[in-house]
């Protein structure tokens, strides 16, 4: 099981913290790609619209009669045929959401955690004790935990921390946001990705309870066990039509 180190706003070092092996493991990229389009599409406006042949600017009087004139009929000067008429089949405003699965969701969200780790770019406070609220302080605790680009700060939600918000909204490349609504976007988003203790605790409970019972087994290392009691199970029975092919 691997291991990460606690540190406090200051760079010592508190404590560690076990990680668990189901989740910070192997990195699926083609199920994060999939939650970072899905999370990119629903984030669309979709405004984009076209006038048809009802909505342009024209008046709706026929220009000529049917016959006699020599010329092809019309029956509007609106019609998508002509100059400044209307849009056929244009784009008109809608949504880009699609229902995406989630358990696939989690599968990407434990697939960016495993890659952030593997990066190095996790980083466990035991907690963000900002005592007042002053950008420039945060900015010196970032910069001793070797924050040098983006940053992503995860607390747990309702944390009350009126001074860390103060503290961090005025920081370019740094975002706060709460536990329960981290997704794989924006861990992929910044360079660097800052838990506190309990955020993170609290999230790996919850990713544990998402893992289907084959990846426990195979993270715990039961599964050569299971093979072995398969392998010593008794016998198949003979049935009776084994019993009268062997008589005649």
């Amino acid at each position: 099981m691997a291991s990460i180190d606690i540190h406090d706003l200051s760079g010592a070092k508190v404590g560690t913290l076990e990680l668990a092996d189901e989740i910070f493991g192997a990195v699926n990229e083609d199920l994060l790609w999939e939650a970072v389009k899905h999370y990119r599409a629903a984030h669309r406006a979709g405004t984009h619209a076209t006038k048809n042949k009802k909505l342009v600017s024209g008046a709706g009087k026929k220009l000529w009669k049917q016959k006699g004139t020599g010329r092809a009929r019309v029956g509007s000067i609106r019609s998508p045929l002509w100059r400044h008429g209307g849009t056929v089949h244009g784009p008109q405003p809608r949504s880009y959401d699609y229902v995406f699965p989630r358990k696939k969701l989690l599968g990407a969200l434990r697939s960016a955690l495993a890659a952030k780790f593997a990066d190095g770019k996790l980083i466990v406070v035991n907690a963000f004790d900002v005592k007042e609220p002053k950008s420039k302080w945060f900015r010196q605790a970032l910069n001793t935990l070797k924050v040098d680009k983006t940053a992503l700060l995860v607390e747990v939600a309702k944390h009350s921390n009126r001074n860390l918000e103060l503290s961090s909204r005025n920081l370019e490349g740094v975002e706060l946001i709460a536990g329960n609504e981290v997704h794989p976007y924006h861990l992929l988003r910044y360079d660097c990705v800052i838990f506190s203790h309990p955020a993170i605790e609290k999230l790996q409970v919850s990713l544990k309870g998402s893992v289907s019972s084959r990846r426990h087994q195979a993270a715990e290392g039961t599964g050569q066990g299971e093979g072995q009691k398969k392998a010593a199970r008794a016998p198949r029975r003979r049935t009776r039509h084994d019993k009268a092919a062997e008589v005649a």
